[in-house]
C-alpha cells in the first residue's frame, strides 16, 4: 500500500481492533473503505483512520454505534448535544444506581462508610478545610444553602461524595431549604 493508505488487516493493527470490527463498522455504515484494489480488498486513507478514531473516542464514552453514526454524520449544533447530553444523563442514572448499591452493601456488611482505595475527602476533613479558610457553621450553612438553591442535583452527589448517610444528607438539604 502506498504511504498513508492501510488495508483493512493494517487498519486493525494500527487502531488496535479487530479486522471483525472494522468490517462491522463497514457494514453498519460507520466506517467505508476510500477505494478497493484491483483484487477487490479494502483501501483506507488518513480520513477513514480519522474517522475510526472518532468512532474509538465516542465508543469509550459508551454511546451506541448507531448514534455515533449520527454524530459524526450531523454538522454539530442540537442533534449532536442532544445525544451527548442524554449520555450524560444515562451515566448520572447509572452512577446514582452504582452509589446506591454500594450504600446497599455497606449496610449489610455493617460499615460506616464507603471503604474507597482512593479516599474522597470526608465530611470531617471537609469541614476542617471550611474551618481552616475561616468559615463559622452559620458560613457554613448559607454555603449550603446557595448550593442546594442552586444546583440541587449537584449537592446531593457532592455530599454522597463526602461518605454521608441518606437520612443526614436529607436533614442537610431540608435544613438548606
Amino acid at each position: 500500500m502506498a504511504n498513508g493508505e492501510w488495508t483493512v488487516g493494517e487498519l486493525a493493527r494500527a487502531s488496535n481492533l479487530s479486522r471483525s470490527t472494522l468490517l462491522y463498522y463497514d457494514r453498519l455504515g460507520l466506517l467505508k473503505p476510500t477505494d478497493r484494489t484491483s483484487a477487490n480488498y479494502r483501501v483506507y486513507d488518513q480520513a477513514d483512520l480519522d474517522r475510526l478514531e472518532q468512532i474509538c473516542f465516542y465508543r469509550n464514552m459508551g454511546i451506541p454505534l448507531k448514534q455515533i453514526g449520527q454524530l459524526l454524520d450531523c454538522d454539530g449544533g442540537g442533534r449532536s448535544s442532544d445525544i451527548l447530553r442524554k449520555r450524560l444523563q444515562t451515566l448520572a442514572c447509572e452512577i446514582a444506581r452504582l452509589r446506591k448499591q454500594q450504600r446497599e452493601i455497606c449496610a449489610v456488611l455493617q460499615l460506616d462508610s464507603l471503604p474507597m482505595e482512593n479516599e474522597m475527602l470526608s465530611k470531617e476533613r471537609w469541614v476542617e478545610i471550611l474551618r481552616a479558610a475561616g468559615l463559622s457553621d452559620e458560613d457554613m450553612h448559607n454555603w449550603h444553602k446557595q448550593f442546594e438553591k442552586m444546583e440541587p442535583d449537584a449537592h446531593q452527589d457532592f455530599l454522597e461524595s463526602l461518605g454521608i448517610k441518606q437520612d443526614e444528607i436529607a436533614k442537610i438539604r431540608e435544613n438548606s431549604r
